[in-house]
């Protein structure tokens, strides 16, 4: 790198270019471009900061905060070497790195062309009560909506060491962003706002986090392995242990109909039983703060181990709270925590890949992944509902009303595996299908996005029975409306009442053991949306991409969390200078990947009322048009060109 310096002060000698990589790190540095390190305990137990920087061992399981030194580099250096003699530098087992997050919101303030937007959601007016950003709701996001989840606009506060998950300890490693966090909120920090050329005191607030469904259990505390898992629903859900399939189901969710609900009476379309139970309640972070109150947790993988090992189950069941909790999350030591609506999203993204896959290999028949099997066939009869579906003697089971017949799947794989979508619209989903195994594997989530949303109502029309096309076509139109960009609070009653319906069809047409959590849920992303704007604000998509793009800044696969801090650093710094720089290709107005804008500067033969727009792909050829094609095309033009709709009105 320093070589490059040099070449580079060589062929530009008007420029101040540093000497050395070296001190070109340290006018990084001077930005407030850098990270702080924090030595932490090897077992999660702690952190080496704030009373504790000077221990030398931990104060919960006594493990040494260094490294052990190797014993052949003792064996092999003579007593009387110089380097011997000399003290050597300790190295810790683990380092948390932890970016600072009062100088990168400054920043975000100080450069013009931000500040403008980060002012937005309190200068532009919502008029007409439509949902289209997290402004509109209890509390904002500050950037307009089509920069606030714009890659160059994240801000990383910290990366977590070790191979494994921090899992249940991650509050051990979230303490310096919980406390600089209060110090934003409380007290605030001067910033210049340069949009307005002025200072004001800037204080900062936690929305809600973003994760997956286990990430849900790491960071709230909420066991969601177990019958209880929905947090919504809390203690007042309906567990259901299926004895043959040895997992829980999630049914029960005529529970959320009108009270004269038709529904409601009906025994053996749906569990056996008259549903008369309400809604569960939904609990506040007041109510949730009073059921964690006198939850203590220690700390450490050393004390999980010992309380596995000590651990009755039997006993452990009647604990009730205790059991279903399993810390008190560290979000609460944040003042305004508990008054929050929303404190951790449910994420729509992995929420509609798993009903996806529930559906598809239900449909298919898989063998290995469909819902619909012998196990879930006893549990029906067990139930005793839908006695047409019971297996025989010989554990033979007829065919469900849902499940694809054999001389009908391959028409409706072959569906799905030719058709042609826009390019960008999604990835080459006909590569997961494999006509000869009559199998679909492989899916990611954005192609279960488009296939549970724009396809799977087109292939399954002519292959299904009416009343099973209908419901899966309802439940396709649902997620497709839940994911739109502005939504009005009408439509979203309407469509919380459809889920519902929806879900209602589901349980009579498919086993119990097709209900897994992540069916369940979608009863309560209506409800999200209401309390925290759409869900492209909320979901993962934009996250998993921006943990993907670190994987690729490891260089050094043995120091994995040193590359990715420092390559962070870096493009933290190219992101600063191309805010500053006009008139340059940068990595914020670099072009499209298929630019399709109209070139204004080709000559003046291009007509500006019909502009050249799309470039041509691959080669060409010419054919003729007849005499009625070229009136067809005439006619178009002119009717969709804007200068002439005068004359034509």
């Amino acid at each position: 790198m320093t070589m490059i310096l040099d070449l580079l002060r060589d062929t530009f000698k008007f420029a101040k270019i540093p000497h050395s990589f070296y001190e070109a790190k340290k006018t990084i540095n001077k930005l407030c471009l850098d990270y702080i390190k924090i030595d932490a305990c090897p077992n999660d137990c702690m952190l080496y900061w704030e009373d504790d920087v000077n221990a030398e061992t931990c104060k919960y399981c006594h493990t040494s905060r260094w490294k052990p030194e190797k014993e052949s580099s003792k064996d092999h250096e003579p007593t009387t070497s110089k380097k011997q003699k000399k003290k050597k530098k300790k190295k810790p087992a683990k380092i948390l790195r932890y970016f600072p997050l009062k100088p990168r919101l400054q920043r975000l303030c100080m450069c013009s062309k931000i500040a403008e937007h980060m002012r937005w959601h309190a200068d532009d007016d919502n008029k007409d009560g439509t949902i289209r950003h997290p402004r509109d709701v209890l509390v904002p996001y500050n950037l307009t909506p089509w920069l606030c989840v714009k890659q160059p606009n994240f801000i990383l506060s910290m990366i977590i060491p070790g191979p494994r998950t921090a899992g249940n300890n991650i509050d051990v490693y979230l303490q310096p962003l919980i406390n600089e966090l209060n110090e934003l909120w409380s007290e605030g920090v001067d910033t210049f706002d340069s949009s307005k050329d002025e200072m004001f005191r800037m204080r900062t607030a936690l929305m809600w986090t973003i994760s997956d469904f286990p990430g849900l259990d790491i960071l709230s505390g909420w066991n969601t392995h177990t019958g209880l898992a929905c947090p919504s629903c809390n203690f007042d859900a309906e567990p259901c242990r299926l004895c043959h399939s040895r997992k829980w189901c999630f049914i029960g969710h005529r529970r959320f109909l009108g009270r004269n609900h038709k529904f409601r009476m009906m025994r053996h379309r749906f569990d056996g039983n008259v549903k008369e139970r309400t809604p569960p309640k939904k609990l506040s972070g007041s109510d949730i703060l009073q059921q964690v109150k006198d939850i203590n947790v220690i700390f450490g993988r050393q004390a999980e181990l010992n309380d596995k090992r000590k651990r009755n189950r039997k006993k452990s069941v009647g604990e009730g709270v205790t059991q279903q909790w399993r810390k008190k999350s560290i979000f609460f030591d944040l003042p305004y925590w508990e008054f929050n609506s929303l404190r951790h999203n449910l994420d729509v993204m992995h929420i509609e890949k798993n009903v996806f896959d529930n559906i598809i290999y239900s449909l298919l028949n898989d063998i290995e992944k469909s819902k619909d099997h012998v196990k879930a066939r006893r549990d029906l009869q067990d139930m005793g509902i839908r006695s047409d579906l019971w297996p025989d003697k010989n554990d033979e089971c007829r065919l469900g009303a849902f499940t694809i017949p054999k001389e009908k799947k391959l028409a409706f794989l072959k569906t799905l595996k030719n058709i042609s979508v826009p390019d960008g619209y999604s990835s080459n989903i006909s590569r997961c299908i494999y006509l000869d195994q009559k199998r679909i594997f492989g899916l990611k989530s954005h192609d279960c996005h488009i296939l549970m949303e724009q396809l799977l109502p087109i292939a399954i029309r002519n292959v299904l029975p009416n009343q099973v096309v209908a419901t899966l076509v309802e439940l396709s139109s649902f997620f497709r409306h839940l994911c739109l960009k502005s939504l009005s609070l009408s439509d979203l009653e309407k469509l919380q009442n459809r889920i519902v319906e929806t879900l209602c069809h589901l349980e009579m047409l498919f086993p119990p053991s097709f209900f897994t959590v992540m069916v369940h849920l979608t009863v309560h992303l209506v409800d999200e949306v209401i309390q925290g704007g759409p869900v492209h604000y909320r979901w993962m998509y934009f996250v998993e991409r921006l943990l993907g793009h670190f994987k690729s800044l490891v260089g050094n696969k043995s120091q994995p969390e040193g590359s990715i801090a420092e390559g962070y650093i870096v493009e933290e710094a190219l992101t600063l200078y191309s805010r500053y720089f006009e008139g340059i290709e940068s990595r914020l107005n670099r072009p499209k990947r298929v630019n399709d804008e109209p070139n204004h500067n080709e000559a003046s033969e291009v007509s500006t009322m019909f502009p050249q727009q799309g470039k041509p792909i691959g080669g060409s050829t010419i054919e003729p048009l007849t005499l009625l094609e070229k009136t067809q095309a005439h006619r178009y033009v002119l009717l969709n060109c804007a200068a002439v709709k005068p004359f034509i009105e």
